[in-house]
């Protein structure tokens, strides 16, 4: 049986840390590993939708993983997305993130072209061969990708032993259900939505891999302790409470993304950068909306970490 535990919990998704000229800075990208590590939670995504992996070049996520691991290793569970929208450049990703120890890789299915499961199992299977001795996460987004996974994909990727389980983003929380009968006790499924994480963790979930924990570490693992100690009407609630703030962070013009670094920069005084065009930077009105946000946030840690 697989040693699984190290991705129990709350694993957030890493930021893209940029410097004034909208490139790669290694030095944010350490304060913000060093920030994930003060507040206890169980290990970062690196270079996934929230990294905004889909607009950096492999040099870049090269640049970004590096200096993760120089702050993380042996402190954070690492697992490393890896994919780009083509074979070549995604094991070139996952050799290098086996070079540097990371926990895991994972991957999305390509995208635009609509292939069929066979080519989409061979091109998730030459990754993880670029890695051989590194667990492999499916990623399964199909919303974005354009790509589900069904069960019969599924059946086919869990051939491969480095396959651990499936980063599950689709909205149907049942989707959790299926993949972790399917996968039994040697395979996991991560929630991905993190409006559902109460919903996600009671329908099997061993944990979350979340673009909003980073935010709100403090309240979605105090979240999951309730869930743990079946606290499940307080769990709801402050579910809820993390949901407004949720809204409110997408409730702006600018990318979401955008809003949370504002936020992280009011509430923690930690400076990101903005995001990388095409995604939309904040306007002079969501600066409003993010205090707001910053406030939602501080006032539910006050009422629910007593």
């Amino acid at each position: 049986m697989k040693n699984l535990e190290k991705y129990r919990g709350v694993i957030p998704a890493f930021y893209a840390c940029y410097d004034e000229a909208g490139e790669i800075s290694p030095e944010r990208v350490q304060a913000l590993t060093e920030y994930h590590i003060k507040k206890g939670v169980k290990g970062v995504y690196v270079n996934g939708s929230s990294g905004e992996c889909i607009y950096q070049s492999v040099e870049d996520r090269k640049v970004v993983l590096e200096n993760v691991m120089k702050v993380a290793k042996g402190k954070l569970t690492v697992i490393a997305h890896v994919a780009a929208n083509n074979t070549k450049d995604s094991v070139e990703l996952a050799k290098h993130a086996e070079s540097l120890g990371v926990d895991a890789i994972a991957a999305i299915p390509p995208i635009y072209f609509k292939l069929p499961e066979y080519s989409v199992a061979a091109y998730w299977n030459a990754i993880s061969a670029g890695a051989p001795n590194t667990d492999f996460v499916i990623y399964n987004i199909p919303q974005l990708a354009g790509t589900e996974l069904t069960q019969s994909l599924y059946a086919e990727m869990r051939k491969n032993p480095n396959v651990i389980g499936v980063k599950n983003s689709s909205m149907p929380v049942q989707d959790i259900q299926m993949f972790n009968a399917a996968g039994g006790e040697d395979h996991l499924v991560f929630n991905g939505p993190d409006e559902q994480f109460l919903g996600g963790r009671l329908m099997g979930a061993i944990g979350g891999i979340g673009g909003t924990y980073g935010a709100m570490p403090e309240l979605f693992l105090k979240l999951n302790a309730l869930i743990a100690a079946k606290e499940l009407e307080t769990a709801q609630h402050l579910q809820y409470a993390i949901n407004e703030i949720i809204y409110k962070l997408c409730s702006g013009h600018g990318n979401m993304y955008g809003m949370i670094k504002e936020v992280l920069r009011i509430n923690e005084d930690l400076d990101l950068g903005s995001v990388r065009l095409p995604l939309e930077p904040l306007n002079h009105d969501d600066l409003a909306i993010a205090q707001e946000a910053a406030k939602m946030i501080n006032d539910a840690k006050m009422m629910y970490l007593k």
